[in-house]
């Protein structure tokens, strides 16, 4: 039975795709800044797929002194490795969204945490579940970008910076460990109906990404397709992106129904 490794997998995306991949009979490991909302996300995911083993682990990517949890990653990688569990997919959902950041405001501490979270700490997870995908001659990494790679929106420079960052770290790694056959793609969303937007956290029913000429917004499972295709179905793609937008990246401007 094979095994995916899901980052920030307790809410919204990063649980909509650890649900996809039990459900299609994968051993699911989660991750989770927040300790307590682990075993809720676990029973959730359980319950509904009793013959899947179900593993979660708190994990603060980046410390407060600003440096990447080395230890914490490697501590995840060493467990799994006792219990035998091979990390047959990396899905790299975890992320600080930079929200309110400015310039003339935020210290250059935020900016930083920001780009560790999104880009270093990747870099050392991926790292580690290379390093034991070449043994099998076989692995899938995908990681969930961001249409923001491309498009910026307002306060929000390090969020932009660091998913364009991921982009290019994508396609070198794609490069890189393509020998081993181990495939590394993207998956970039646009606006997705999260809690956050259910809620209109940061007036974000307002903003214009809600306009699509599908006149539809993503949901979880969208999402967690897209995910499951790179890693299920897509063997002979690497270094690839997967829009899942509603088309909004195609658009000049939005289209605002009078």
């Amino acid at each position: 039975m094979k095994t995916a490794l899901i980052t920030g997998a307790t809410v919204n995306t990063g649980l909509g795709v650890a649900q996809k991949f039990a459900s299609e009979g994968w051993n699911v490991v989660i991750t989770s800044r927040r300790e307590e909302a682990l075993s809720e996300a676990i029973e959730k995911i359980q319950r509904v797929n009793e013959n899947v083993q179900v593993l979660g682990y708190p994990l603060e990517l980046v410390l407060p002194d600003n440096n990447v949890n080395e230890d914490g990653i490697a501590g995840i990688f060493a467990d799994l490795d006792e219990k035998g569990l091979h990390v047959d997919c990396l899905v790299l959902n975890a992320a600080n969204l930079g929200i309110r950041q400015q310039i003339f405001v935020n210290p250059l501490s935020d900016f930083v945490n920001v780009i560790n979270t999104n880009v270093v700490a990747n870099y050392c997870l991926v790292e580690h579940a290379a390093r034991r995908m070449i043994g099998k001659h076989d692995g899938s990494i995908v990681f969930v970008n961001s249409n923001t790679a491309y498009r910026a929106i307002p306060d929000r420079i390090a969020y932009s910076t660091s998913k364009s960052a991921q982009l290019g770290m994508m396609r070198a790694l794609a490069l890189d460990l393509g020998k081993y056959n181990i495939r590394v793609n993207a998956v970039l969303p646009g606006m997705i109906k999260t809690d956050r937007w259910e809620n209109n956290y940061n007036n974000c029913r307002a903003a214009l990404s809600n306009y699509t000429p599908l006149q539809d917004i993503a949901e979880f499972a969208d999402i967690a397709d897209a995910v499951w295709y790179f890693a299920a179905h897509a063997r002979n793609t690497t270094g690839a992106e997967l829009t899942v937008d509603g088309g909004n990246m195609i658009q000049l401007y939005p289209i605002i129904p009078e």
